[in-house]
């Protein structure tokens, strides 16, 4: 079946391929295949390109060598069916998502013993993610048919148990977020339609398995590679469990669609590290609407109810509001005139409204220069930008000029736009709070905020002007998540870019004399939701009365407020109350946090020597908390 079909057409993979092989660099190989896997591609075309980028993979995943726009990551593949001739086809997914990826598959069938014995390999290896990959003939429920309700109930509780003291060991041991892939039903029905309705049926019985497995995960922080949903959707056509394949090699995934499955993980592995694109920029004429605006008028274009392409357009609109509601931002990307452009959201069956628009940006400029005006006015990198055109020459334009930015290939008719857009999870989530469902709005009132500013005379009376308020709170389950997303995603504003899962930023937060923040930040344009986490610990480098602040970093559309210095006034505070005398600043420079460089001492920070262990550009930063000094900011602080 055809697989990644929002990806580009290469015109001649395979050569270029080839072409590629003859880079004796293995860094400029690497670079090469994460091109290359950008393009639509077969399980022997993934096979090439992993071949290609292997060298550099072991390199950069083994720390001797970097390469730029690729984070490394280490993920535990515990199964309990064949899954080694899907390594390749992970590796180059990840290509594609801007990972490094490394992959350990533990001894078939042996996930137990594992996370449960002393497993040598894999505690060598020292996995960030470990998938659990299980089947429906792995240790089936033995249930008789005729059993009731509650003896499958407390089946799928013992098991449910099971999987639960595992997903706990593998947090204990080696501090790796879990994945756990679902099952997917194998046997045949054996009542037709009212297999549901038999609590032992095999599938039933699976359902319910299921189920309990999404409660759980939600409960104990487990992600889901949710197997089961997709063939469900179809999404692997007959491409699982073929009894063929299962009989001839215990395989659960056919290896032709090992190139989709491969997807499906790293999406969910760059989304745990804060890789998954927040912007979806729309183009305007044939893309939301049928027809052109400057020419046909708002009564003339194609919207709503009473054709068929009418309500197909409205249909992908809805969509666009409803990844809005999640905390996608909204923008536009249109060569129109802005007012005619702009009038056009009047129309009296659009679903997207204009105050749904975080940016909106429609002249007769070329695309690419308008997405990077869009990424500049918003404060987000390009790589944070999904495309969506309906023009395939603007589309190959864009890909071109910015290959950072995802442009979805798109099918001919808009009532599958819907559908290609999701199946590319460009959106891919590892949690949703009520800062997520705010965030679009956030960014549309920090571009009236930068409107306001850009008009003010006075920058001390724009500040005070603000009325900005800053709450700072330890980090509990409440504020676990999202502390760890924005941990993971933020690059600019980040000290030393650590990047930890769920259960090490727990770990850290109930550490013994730790200080651990989540701040807001609220101004009279409305709550701009959490803007910044600090995380601070003792360090056995250091002098008991000395905190280290092992992770500061902020968002950055609240840059140029003052809130550095806010912030540093409540961690001040917390740290004396804890009983040191001391702050340790560490600074790791990157690729993409220079604007920091001068953080600490900008802050009154004096330096400090480096430890021998220190990593060998990190530099250390000391503030004396008895010293007295004066607030050199507008914030009122809530602590």
């Amino acid at each position: 079946m055809d697989q990644l079909l929002w990806l580009a057409q290469h015109p001649d993979l395979g050569a270029a391929i080839g072409e590629a092989k003859r880079e004796p660099d293995p860094i400029a190989r690497l670079t090469e295949a994460a091109r290359l896997a950008g393009y639509r591609r077969d399980f022997t075309q993934t096979m090439r390109i992993d071949r290609l980028a292997t060298e550099g993979l072991r390199a950069v995943c083994g720390g001797d060598a970097s390469a730029p726009g690729l984070r490394p990551l280490r993920i535990g593949l515990l199964a309990s069916h064949t899954v080694d001739h899907l390594v390749p086809a992970i590796r180059v997914a990840g290509l594609h998502r801007r990972l490094a990826l490394s992959v350990h598959v533990a001894p078939y069938g042996m996930y137990r013993q594992a996370l449960l014995m002393e497993d040598a390999d894999l505690t060598r290896f020292e996995p960030q993610l470990i998938l659990l990959a299980l089947d429906a003939r792995d240790a089936p429920l033995q249930l008789p048919l005729e059993a009731s309700q509650a003896d499958v109930d407390a089946a799928v509780a013992d098991r449910i148990g099971e999987l639960r003291l595992l997903w706990r060991r593998a947090r204990e041991r080696y501090s790796a977020q879990v994945v756990q892939q679902t099952i997917v039903p194998v046997d045949p029905s054996i009542f037709g339609s009212f297999e549901a309705l038999v609590p032992a049926a095999p599938y039933a019985v699976i359902d319910r398995l299921n189920t309990a497995i999404r409660s759980a995960a939600r409960e104990d922080g487990v992600l889901l590679m949710d197997l089961a949903w997709e063939a469900a959707r179809g999404s692997y056509g007959d491409g699982l469990a073929e009894p063929l394949r299962w009989h001839q090699a215990k395989q659960l995934v056919s290896p032709n669609l090992a190139p989709l499955y491969g997807d499906q993980l790293a999406r969910i592995a760059a989304a745990n590290i804060g890789l998954s694109r927040k912007c979806l920029v729309l183009d305007l004429d044939n893309t939301l609407w049928g027809g052109v605006i400057g020419d046909d008028g708002i009564d003339g274009i194609s919207l709503g109810q009473g054709s068929p392409s009418g309500e197909a357009f409205l249909a992908f609109q809805r969509y666009a509001a409803l990844l809005a509601r999640r905390g996608i931002i909204l923008a536009v990307c249109s060569k129109n005139d802005l007012s005619v452009a702009e009038a056009a959201f009047d129309h009296p069956e659009m679903a997207l409204k204009r105050s749904n628009i975080a940016a909106f940006v429609a002249n007769w400029d070329d695309k690419a220069g308008n997405l990077r005006r869009i990424a500049e006015l918003l404060d987000i990198g390009l790589d944070s930008l999904v495309f969506v055109d309906d023009n395939p020459a603007e589309r190959d334009i864009v890909r071109r000029e910015l290959p950072e930015v995802a442009v979805p290939e798109l099918p001919d008719d808009v009532a599958d736009y819907p559908t290609r857009v999701a199946a590319a999870g460009y959106f891919e989530a590892v949690s949703f709070t009520s800062d997520d469902a705010t965030r679009g709005r956030n960014y549309a009132l920090n571009a009236e905020r930068k409107a306001a500013m850009s008009q003010a005379t006075d920058m001390e009376g724009y500040l005070r002007g603000l009325e900005m308020v800053l709450t700072a709170t330890p980090i509990g389950a409440a504020e676990l998540a999202r502390s760890t997303q924005l941990i993971n995603k933020t690059n600019q504003f980040n000290l030393t870019t650590r990047r930890y899962s769920e259960a090490e930023v727990e770990r850290i937060v109930s550490a013994p004399r730790a200080v651990a923040l989540a701040i807001r930040l609220a101004d009279k344009f409305g709550d701009n939701g959490l803007i910044s986490v600090v995380l601070a610990r003792p360090d056995v480098a250091f002098a008991e009365d000395e905190l280290l602040i092992d992770s500061w970093l902020m968002s950055c559309r609240v840059l140029g407020r003052q809130v550095e210095e806010a912030v540093l006034e409540v961690l001040a505070s917390a740290a004396v109350a804890a009983g040191y005398t001391a702050l340790i600043g560490e600074y790791r420079p990157t690729e993409r946090n220079g604007m920091v460089a001068e953080h600490y001492p900008r802050l009154g920070f004096v330096q400090h020597p480096t430890f021998t262990d220190a990593a060998s550009d990190a530099t250390f930063w000391r503030y004396e908390l008895d010293a007295t000094r004066t607030s050199h900011h507008f914030i009122e602080i809530k602590a």
